[in-house]
């Protein structure tokens, strides 16, 4: 049977991704003669050379660290990629345009509720502000949840190092965006005190690898409800198939 189709992930480094099984598995499984692929790309020049001429795909995912820098090289962008200011998705049309989507942000949305249900009355503290970030933070406004977002950087209301005792306990749902306890980086740990998480906490960590994060097992053990990315994950692919399987461009 001859691939009628091919798509990819771009991103630096892919040695972890889940994508290549799990679209191939989709695509079996929906009788889609298509192909999917990794494309590592290590910088920007490389990332600039692919988007030009992106290998006769009719579509690709983005991932670290290429959100945000693949825009100014995308002709159109999705409502969502325009508010957050970053890509995950992009569909190729037929006369070669490059469309950015952010499917990060249905995945987010659907598995917050999920999670917290009908606790919508507190306020939200993002670790991190890059990508993901960005996408969670857009989805908290629309959702009327106020957030406060904490970064390395200095960019956000909070360094890192500021979080203390009592910004934890004003802030009960606490959401982590951050590479930080990533696979390899395991035993990575946040570098502020986890004093003030309780019964009352929900705590998400958008990392799936490893399962439970060394933040979710911190914080299990105070009482916190926990959850971990695959959902937002499987969420956020399945939304991509659904773009690229919908396109009419």
């Amino acid at each position: 049977m001859d691939l009628k189709k091919k798509y990819g992930l771009i991103g630096f480094p892919l040695n972890n991704s889940f994508s290549v099984n799990y679209f191939t598995q989709k695509f079996s499984e929906s009788g889609e003669a298509y192909s999917y692929e990794n494309y590592p790309i290590s910088d920007i020049v490389q990332l600039k050379s692919f988007l030009i001429n992106p290998e006769n795909l009719s579509g690709f995912n983005v991932t670290k660290p290429y959100k945000e820098k693949v825009i100014p090289y995308l002709q159109s962008l999705s409502e969502e990629a325009q508010a957050c200011g970053a890509v995950n998705c992009i569909e190729v049309s037929k006369n070669g345009d490059l469309i950015g989507h952010n499917t990060d942000v249905y995945g987010f949305k659907s598995s917050l509720l999920a999670f917290i249900g009908s606790n919508q009355n507190m306020h939200a503290l993002v670790i991190g502000n890059g990508g993901a970030s960005k996408a969670v933070c857009y989805v908290l406004k629309q959702l009327n949840i106020p957030f406060s977002v904490a970064a390395r950087n200095g960019l956000g209301d909070y360094l890192l190092t500021e979080i203390d005792k009592e910004v934890i306990q004003t802030h009960r749902l606490i959401i982590q965006t951050t590479p930080i306890g990533m696979f390899p980086n395991t035993t990575e740990e946040l570098p502020f005190s986890l004093n003030g998480v309780g019964k009352e906490h929900f705590c998400y960590d958008l990392i799936y690898l490893p399962e439970e994060t060394c933040f979710l097992k911190t914080v299990k053990l105070k009482g916190a409800k926990t959850l971990n990315g695959l959902k937002m994950l499987h969420l956020q692919a399945d939304e991509a198939h659904s773009i690229w399987m919908n396109s009419k461009t």
